[in-house]
């Protein structure tokens, strides 16, 4: 059994927010699930060509923008899945930070972090 506490998971800063990588490839889930905090006002262009992922937000309001430039909400109590692999655009409303709890499959090894300095979408 494995058993985390928040204050016990360091936070990864992915680029634009800080990640808690509760589960990741080296505990053998074969899944990572993960807390995540995308700071206020950012737009993040991301993009997963290893992993699939599911986001659920808790928190905070914002939007995902897929690569055709169709925005979809989100605010608590919504879920968006990557399962094509969607190059897509994070934003994080501008008055709060937006959080979310994901789910990567195959899971991450845990030290994974965005470069967010080109015009090309971050992936990894």
């Amino acid at each position: 059994m494995i058993v985390r506490r928040f204050d016990d998971v360091a936070a990864v800063d992915w680029g634009n927010g800080l990640s808690r990588r509760f589960l990741v490839e080296s505990d053998g889930m074969g899944y990572s699930l993960t807390d995540t905090t995308v700071r206020a006002g950012t737009k993040s262009p991301l993009e997963y060509r290893r992993h699939l992922e599911a986001c659920y937000c808790i928190s905070g309001t914002g939007e995902v923008i897929d690569s055709a430039g169709t925005s979809h909400a989100i605010e608590p109590g919504t879920l968006y899945a990557l399962d094509q692999h969607d190059a897509h655009f994070l934003v994080a409303g501008p008055d709060e930070d937006l959080r979310l709890v994901c789910v990567f499959s195959p899971a991450l090894h845990g030290g994974e972090r965005h470069s967010l300095d080109s015009s090309e979408f971050s992936q990894y």
